[in-house]
């Protein structure tokens, strides 16, 4: 009998993995539909196949599940663009432009969060990785500008979602011509600012 419990305890691990998975899912199909405040934990709990009180169980409340679902995101996130390469302005765009591809809108719908609160402070911290990787693609052109702060905040602008939807879906670019613009628009600032 003592063989099989190794077995039954992996497998139980692995059930409690998925359902904590599917809950994280949920949460972030909910909070990104945008009825993150007006969701009851039995419909997100539905929603992964399970019941409130297993979600209770894994995340203690509706507050510690939006937190663990935003730190999920935003390691997805940092492990995706933090991997752009540095001083290749190419290299960083056509990054960026794969995470926008991939998560843009999710993008658009934490730049509308505004005001206090746990979603506020998620969206801050969003914004705040995006900060990061413009340091991590462009930091070295950016602390050899005349003025490192100017040219920082320009290429955070250049690099922004709404830059990206302007080009993308307003103004109905392909991906290629995306790429070229920004890349040139952050050359010429770099180039200007040197």
């Amino acid at each position: 009998m003592s063989e099989t419990r190794p077995y039954t305890q992996v497998k139980r691990a692995q059930a409690a993995e998925r359902t904590r998975t599917a809950l994280l899912d949920a949460a972030e199909h909910v909070f990104l539909a945008g009825d993150w405040e007006e969701a009851s934990l039995e419909a997100i709990a539905a929603r992964a196949g399970t019941t409130k009180q297993t979600l209770l169980r894994h995340f203690g409340s509706k507050a510690g599940l939006l937190e663990a679902g935003a730190q999920r995101g935003l390691e997805q996130v940092g492990a995706q663009r933090l991997g752009a390469p540095r001083d290749d302005i190419d290299g960083a765009i056509g990054n960026l432009l794969d995470h926008y591809e991939d998560r843009g809108d999710e993008g658009l719908k934490l730049a509308a969060i505004g005001g206090d609160g746990a979603l506020a402070e998620i969206a801050d911290r969003a914004r705040r990785l995006h900060y990061d990787w413009v340091d991590h693609a462009f930091g070295a052109w950016i602390g050899r500008a005349q003025q490192p702060a100017r040219t920082r905040a320009a290429v955070i602008a250049i690099c922004d979602v709404h830059t990206w939807h302007l080009l993308k879906r307003d103004l109905g670019l392909g991906r290629a011509e995306v790429h070229h613009t920004l890349t040139l628009m952050i050359r010429r600032l770099l180039e200007e600012d040197a």
